[in-house]
């Protein structure tokens, strides 16, 4: 762009000095018209890479995810195609189920059966509480009924010693009174005997260790067919999000593991990073709600219109290894910073098709000097356009 604008300049002074010799040509004039625009050019840069700073590193930048499974097997489906859209939750791959599928069985089977012991347990228990209360019931009626028969019996012998009653009634008095003591021992001594069993199963410490081993072995039971359950439900490998899969190398038949070094295959989101790389001094005047523009290579004669989301105060060059070793420094050459400008695609580009790995040019429109917006954007327009130019021999 300096050079069209040293072109234009140049005409202009040919016309006035050449063409219609408004001013003579003489050593005064030819060191004013050769200093003004070098002395213009370096102030409308300076004013340039200030209030309106480019670069020429601007990157797409997409996340990766290396997909790798959490259980291992054979892979008997790869439904997804490489470089095709897939959506989040589509299934990417299928891992042979059949045995992750006989532990959960077999572990529902083993639940299932200790679940019936404990339960034939509690039933014998429930059966003697049932015993006893009816014993109980057996023992209280038989007492009142005695109680009653005594208040008959003493009814009757003072009926019959006073001239009355009947001497038949109180014998049969006494005889329902010695009957129903008889049933109330007998009574009793079933409801003792319910009783001592119930104590002899409460006291016996086997007995209870057998029903908390059990409970444990069902609680453990539970846990084993969880994770019996999420293996094969790792079985399917889902996309976790919007995006594609590259370089798909994966075929039924194959075998994967849970090794994250050799993963089944990558996968690239949808969701990416425009960044933009400035020097140091460039950042001063960025803020986040920027205007910003881009031009990429994949997309000639185009300006992506953008915005600033924030500035990436981080750079590798600022972190230290954690170790034992004490950093080297002052041995190379300390290389020029630089500091990554987040960028969100704006207004009618927000849609835009972005390659990962593209890369372009761009500018920042900041607060400040907006006379010389136009000039930086016309710089950009022209840069973009040249864009369209495949400079090669071949």
């Amino acid at each position: 762009m300096e050079l069209i604008l040293l072109l234009i300049y140049s005409f202009f002074a040919w016309l006035v000095f050449g063409k219609f010799k408004w001013l003579p040509w003489n050593i005064v004039t030819q060191v004013i018209t050769i200093t003004i625009p070098i002395i213009g050019l370096a102030i409308l840069i300076l004013l340039l890479n200030i209030f309106a700073p480019s670069t020429s590193d601007v990157r797409i930048v997409n996340y990766v995810v290396q997909v790798v499974p959490r259980v291992k097997g054979r892979v008997i489906e790869v439904p997804v195609e490489p470089d095709r859209p897939v959506k989040k939750g589509s299934v990417l791959f299928r891992i042979d189920p059949v045995l992750y599928q006989s532990d959960v069985d077999a572990l529902e089977a083993q639940k299932a059966s200790l679940e019936a012991q404990l339960s034939s347990k509690k039933g014998y228990a429930r059966e003697l509480d049932e015993q006893q209360r009816n014993a109980r019931g057996t023992r209280e009626a038989t007492a009142a009924k005695l109680a009653l028969a005594r208040k008959r019996l003493a009814q009757t012998k003072e009926l019959a010693e006073a001239g009355a009653g009947s001497q038949f009634d109180y014998e049969q008095a006494q005889t329902d009174v010695s009957n129903l003591q008889g049933e109330l021992l007998a009574a009793e001594g079933a409801e003792q005997q319910i009783v001592q069993k119930l104590s002899a199963r409460a006291g016996t410490d086997a007995e209870l260790a057998d029903v908390a081993q059990m409970r444990a072995s069902i609680a453990q039971t539970d846990a084993l067919l969880a994770a019996a359950r999420w293996n094969l439900n790792e079985t399917t490998v889902l996309a976790p999000a919007n995006g594609t899969v590259v370089n798909l190398q994966l075929r039924e038949g194959s075998a994967v593991a849970a090794f994250p070094i050799t993963p089944a295959m990558s996968f690239v989101e949808d969701e990416q990073w425009v960044l933009a790389l400035f020097r140091q001094n460039e950042l001063r005047y960025i803020k986040p709600g920027q205007e910003a523009e881009i031009a990429l290579k994949t997309h000639p004669d185009r300006i992506i219109k953008c915005k600033v989301d924030t500035i990436i105060w981080a750079s590798g060059t600022g972190q230290l290894p954690i170790s034992g070793v004490i950093p080297q420094q002052l041995t190379q050459p300390m290389p020029a910073g630089y500091f990554a400008v987040r960028l969100l695609v704006d207004g009618k580009d927000k849609d835009i098709f972005l390659a990962p790995g593209a890369a372009g040019i761009g500018a920042v429109y900041t607060d400040h000097g907006a006379m010389v917006h136009i000039i930086r954007k016309v710089f950009l327009r022209v840069s973009t356009k040249i864009d369209w130019l495949v400079l090669k021999l071949h």
